[in-house]
């Protein structure tokens, strides 16, 4: 017995996390946010492993963690294909279990523009050409370039989007919503897109794929698309007595017939002098073609992105290392157990001392005279010592009062009572064992400096 989850299913699910970051509502708000850490090496080469998904490998991200920032800022995507002279793309086709790794059937273009192939451009013998016309404008109907390929016009990326979204390896994608749920009025991008999407017809036919050509064939046979739509009508080629292709004629208004109101559709042939070419007709989304981008496009990841500038209200480290990324859902604050909900918070724990420290401790493995606890010093700040612990280090407490050791100094922790930040062990802003981490990537070290804004994107993909 084999089974599926659809790609409908997958949809559901994504827009459910989508929904929950952009329109929480009030009786149960939820908040992301993209937080980096670890700043030990991975080993003596840095070598990095893949990342696992066990309570122990969360475990040690919580310990290694540094600081969070709000990942409000999510969208749909898809994988970036640009389009290229001389490649060859695919047609869209509705028995596509995924996007073609190559060939594939969507582009991006160098004016941010998407666009759909409908139909390949094909020679008489049936051979695919080589896409050599770039598509550019933004009619709402399909329209052929002068290579034979059909294309049809989807959206095209605002400068605030491309910034945000757009990778070397992703594309942001999306269906633009009524101004009344956006809570604004749509940009002329938007505008343009609502055309496409409001212009889409359901139950067309997009294409007519050849699955046997036949033999025999001295003419073209006349090719009859049966099924419960109208006006869709189609013209086939020979070539060495086969059926080599099949193009949709053109309409009345210079495009593709396409029809309409279409949900089932067979291809039959008469006359020619042949036999046994057979086809089969490829579908349209039901909504039509261009109405939901996500769907023509099998959209079903979304990406956070966040931009840490310097030290974002102190609550970033410069001049030190992360090695992980984790998307984090309900962060708690540490004592109260009440919801973190500013914009960025630092998660790390720290050590206040009698004196200034010294900066040599940065890095350093310190240990506690007393208690004989040790932590791993990820940013020194006047009189405290910033730190994480792990597994090699072990969890032990330090002490109030005692001596501590490492990178070659020494200091001694303030003790109990002197003022209101006594606790030699004390949390600050966010609890890092609260929250549900739903996504970790480990990664080579990046090393942040105060005038540098990392731009973190996180893509999740079901």
């Amino acid at each position: 017995m084999t089974a599926i989850i659809t790609d409908p299913f997958k949809k559901q699910l994504v827009q459910t996390v989508f929904d929950e970051v952009l329109f929480p509502d009030s009786a149960s708000t939820h908040r992301y946010y993209l937080g980096i850490g670890r700043s030990e090496q991975w080993d003596n080469s840095e070598t990095v492993p893949n990342a696992t998904d066990t309570p122990r490998s969360i475990r040690n991200v919580r310990a290694g963690l540094q600081s969070i920032k709000s990942a409000n800022d999510v969208t749909y995507t898809i994988p970036r294909y640009n389009w290229s002279s001389g490649a060859i793309y695919s047609a869209y086709d509705d028995d596509l279990t995924a996007i073609p790794a190559t060939n594939s059937y969507y582009v991006l273009t160098e004016d941010n523009q998407v666009y759909i192939c409908l139909q390949q451009g094909k020679s008489s013998t049936g051979a695919a050409n080589t896409s050599t016309v770039k598509p550019s404008g933004t009619t709402t109907k399909p329209f052929k370039t002068g290579d034979g390929y059909i294309w049809k016009f989807l959206y095209t990326l605002s400068a605030a989007r491309s910034s945000k979204f757009l990778s070397a390896n992703f594309v942001p994608i999306e269906k633009i919503l009524d101004s009344a749920t956006l809570g604004r009025a749509h940009t002329v991008l938007e505008n343009q897109q609502l055309l496409v999407q409001d212009s889409s017809v359901p139950g067309q036919i997009i294409g007519i794929a050849v699955t046997a050509g036949g033999s025999g064939y001295t003419s073209a046979p006349t090719v009859t698309i049966n099924g419960d739509g109208v006006r869709a009508a189609a013209t086939s080629t020979i070539s060495g007595g086969a059926v080599v292709k099949i193009e949709l004629d053109s309409s009345t208004d210079s495009t593709m017939a396409m029809g309409q109101g279409y949900n089932f559709a067979s291809i039959s042939f008469s006359g020619g002098g042949g036999t046994n070419a057979a086809a089969r007709a490829i579908l349209g989304p039901d909504s039509g073609m261009g109405n939901d981008p996500r769907d023509e496009l099998k959209s079903t990841s979304l990406m956070f992105n966040t931009k840490p500038a310097g030290i974002e209200d102190s609550n970033f480290i410069i001049g030190q290392d992360f090695r992980q990324v984790a998307l984090i859902r309900d962060p708690k604050k540490p004592t109260t157990d009440s919801d973190f909900s500013n914009s960025s918070g630092k998660v790390l724990r720290f050590l206040k001392l009698q004196a200034a420290a010294n900066t040599n401790f940065l890095d350093a493995t310190i240990t506690g005279g007393t208690s004989g606890a040790q932590a791993l010093v990820d940013e020194v700040d006047s009189d405290r010592l910033y730190f994480h612990q792990t597994e090699d280090t072990g969890f032990k407490p330090f002490a109030e009062g005692e001596a501590i050791t490492g990178g070659g100094q020494s200091g001694t922790l303030i003790a109990a009572g002197i003022d209101a930040d006594s606790d030699a062990f004390t949390r600050d802003d966010v609890n890092k064992l609260s929250g549900q981490i739903l996504y970790i990537e480990n990664r080579a070290p990046v090393t942040r400096s105060a005038n540098q804004t990392e731009d973190i994107k996180v893509v999740i993909t079901l």
